[in-house]
């Protein structure tokens, strides 16, 4: 095949791959919403007959009160998230639209007053061009519409209705409805044949999670339902929807776009309260696609042209990594203190070729194999990046650079590198014992560590992360302290590895800016991560905690114990019970020192704190471990994370995060905390798996 066939051919492929690239503009959120209280008024816009109750944790969408002289009749109200989304791009023309996706899961609980018969009428999840209540908008209308503008192509709504009130154009009082721009829902689903009813009666709180997730590939939307309850595993998700509709999101709601809630009452009243919140919104983001555009408009010989100066770019791109290999080995080789250089094959055969037998284990940014060096008599792990391209360089080059440099005993040893063929590896020290996380998680019929192993280990490891932060010649911020990057010699000395994410800190500076985003793994990362993007000595600290918490309780960070979400939440309400050694690992029975494991468990909340400037120095970490200092004081309610110093806008959202779409379960309402509440015996494991990139 001629040159001029091939670069055909090429274009015709790379035209018919263009909707997956102009895919590729875009972004995903997460927001992790509840339990609620006032500081989630500077996240959601409040309006009409609406609160956040405290003690409750909820979002009051219309008041929620038993008492007697309030007028509960013809209110509304709306809770909107303060985020727009760009939900669609291109053309409401002949020309269909590229739509993105939502998956969104709430609980609710929806009460009757007083055991009153009549209950209405309902609220909604809402997807709405503002944040504006509509007026007139109680009764009938929950919160929507209104009797003049209901029906109208101009409100570019999409509402999923939980209706307890029926209206004559209703099947009946107990339904799921799919509203669009109108109450007269489009799609209905009633819930009695499914033995599911959304206002039983009784004065028992009922709560249910409800799913509703929107394929913007296939222009659908499916509506889960399932039973919930206050304490205990959450509900799966069905396996079977209740309501499932087509729906092209592009030809109703406006490009820019919110998420929320609505709800009304008539002279029938109920209580709706919405008590966790999880949404992701895979959605455009402002970067644009010109010759996508151009194509839509000039047609298929536009964007021909714009295909082959693509293809070319991509040729001139590979010469452009082929020459940089010399450029690469001559970055390696100037490294200070000159490391040492293994050849290829030599690791290859140390390796048996790279065998799955002899992995040791898989990250993000390579897989580290086990390898015997015999003309050395010598055994290393071996670390092959799997990201071979430009950014691939960076984090090998930068991995090396901090790493060759680093002297100390608690961390990892670097041996060497190789560079062959846009080949990249680094040789370290073999751990024996692998990564700490397998001692702690490798099952109920093995031998627990040791009381005795596990505080030489978290001793260890604040030595290493002491020495980063203070005592190498620069700062360095690990990023990824887990562990499952914590290895073990042959005599269990702590030894901290991975330094794929770390990055040194120049002098002037006190935190690293990654332009990708909050890396790191979920349940290690600290809460002003997520607001300000950057990496600092206080979020490294904040992993530690969370190491601290996990090799005392034998519990992984996110483990949700009861109706609490996080490892750490479970902890500190047992402290503000006064039985804080309940989280001691059971299977280490009596056999632990119990000042050791008071002091730790304290250290590791304190490390935990919400506020950065409030956790300790590893200074004085390393001295509370030592025994030279007594504990920390550390309050019996966990403090609200606060963040004062920025108004409302793109990255002022509480505990939110950039990951792959998909659909969260909610938790629980929860109660006030009691001995029950808070037993470690319903808990739901964790993966460490929702590593962040």
């Amino acid at each position: 095949m001629g040159q001029a066939a091939k670069l055909g051919t090429a274009v015709v492929l790379l035209c018919l791959w263009a909707p997956p690239c102009a895919a590729a503009g875009l972004k995903t959120f997460t927001g992790i919403f509840g339990p609620f209280n006032d500081s989630y008024n500077k996240i959601f816009d409040l309006n009409g007959s609406v609160a956040i109750s405290n003690d409750a944790g909820a979002l009051q969408i219309t008041p929620d009160t038993g008492n007697d002289g309030f007028n509960l009749t013809n209110r509304k109200g709306q809770i909107m998230f303060k985020k727009k989304f760009k939900l669609w791009v291109g053309s409401k023309g002949s020309e269909p639209a590229l739509v993105g996706s939502f998956n969104t899961s709430f609980l609710v609980n929806l009460a009757r007053l007083n055991n009153n018969r009549v209950t209405g009428e309902g609220m909604a999840f809402v997807v709405a061009p503002d944040m504006d209540l509509t007026p007139e908008s109680d009764g009938q209308y929950l919160g929507l519409t209104n009797l003049n503008t209901d029906g109208n192509d101009t409100n570019h709504l999409v509402a999923v209705e939980l209706d307890t009130f029926k209206q004559e154009f209703d099947p009946d009082s107990n339904h799921i409805g799919l509203n669009i721009n109108s109450v007269r829902s489009n799609a209905t689903a009633s819930l009695t044949p499914l033995g599911i009813e959304l206002m039983p009666n009784g004065t028992e709180a009922v709560f249910y999670n409800i799913w509703v997730q929107y394929d913007g590939n296939n222009k659908s939307i499916e509506v889960y339902i399932a039973e919930a309850t206050k304490e205990g595993p959450y509900p799966p998700r069905p396996e079977k929807s209740v309501l499932s509709s087509h729906l092209d999101l592009s030809q109703v709601v406006n490009q820019y776009s919110y998420f929320g809630f609505s709800a009304s009452t008539s002279n029938a009243t109920q209580l709706n309260c919405v008590l966790r919140w999880n949404l992701t919104v895979e959605y455009f983001s402002e970067k644009k696609f010109p010759w996508v555009t151009v194509s839509v408009a000039a047609g298929v010989p536009t964007l021909a042209v714009v295909a082959a100066a693509a293809v070319l770019g991509f040729f001139l791109r590979k010469r452009r990594i082929i020459r940089s290999n010399s450029s690469i080995l001559g970055a390696l080789k100037s490294l200070p203190g000159t490391p040492r250089e293994f050849l290829f094959k030599d690791l290859k055969k140390a390796t048996n070729k790279f065998d799955e037998r002899n992995k040791l284990g898989q990250g993000g940014y390579g897989e580290v194999y086990r390898g015997f060096l015999q003309s050395e008599n010598l055994e290393v792990a071996v670390k092959r990046f799997s990201r071979e391209s430009i950014k691939g360089q960076d984090d090998f080059l930068a991995e090396l650079t901090i790493i060759n440099r680093l002297r100390h005993k608690h961390l990892v040893r670097l041996l060497g590198w190789c560079y062959k063929n846009g080949k990249l590896l680094l040789v370290y020290d073999y751990m024996p014992n692998g990564s700490l996380d397998k001692h702690l998680f490798h099952g109920a019929d093995s031998k627990p560590l040791s009381w005795t192993l596990r505080y030489k280990i978290i001793s260890g490891l604040a030595a290493a992360l002491h020495y980063l932060h203070n005592e190498y010649d620069q700062r360095v911020v690990h990023r990824d302290l887990k562990a499952s990057n914590i290895m073990l010699d042959s005599d269990f000395n702590a030894r901290l590895g991975d330094f794929g994410l770390a990055r040194a800190l120049d002098n002037e500076k006190t935190s690293y800016a990654e332009a990708e985003g909050v890396l790191g793994t979920l349940g290690y990362i600290a809460p002003e991560c997520f607001h300000t993007g950057k990496a600092t000595q206080q979020s490294d600290v904040y992993a530690f905690g969370a190491v601290l918490l996990e090799v005392v309780c034998g519990l992984r960070p996110g483990t949700q114990i009861g109706r609490f979400q996080f490892l750490v939440d479970w902890v500190w309400a047992l402290h503000r019970e006064g039985q804080l050694l309940e989280a001691v690992d059971d299977r280490l029975g009596e056999d632990y020192v119990v000042e050791e494991a008071q002091r730790v468990l304290l250290l590791g909340l304190a490390c935990s704190h919400p506020m950065a400037s409030e956790r300790p120095k590893t200074q004085t970490i390393v001295q509370v471990l030592s025994g030279s200092v007594p504990g920390p004081n550390v309050a019996p309610f966990k403090p609200a994370f606060i963040w004062p110093s920025m108004t409302m806008g793109e990255g002022d959202i509480s505990q939110v995060t950039t990951t792959d779409t998909k659909s969260f379960p909610t938790s629980h309402f929860g109660s006030p905390v009691t001995s029950q509440c808070i037993s470690r015996e319903t808990y739901a494991p964790y993966s460490d798996r929702s590593n962040l990139a």
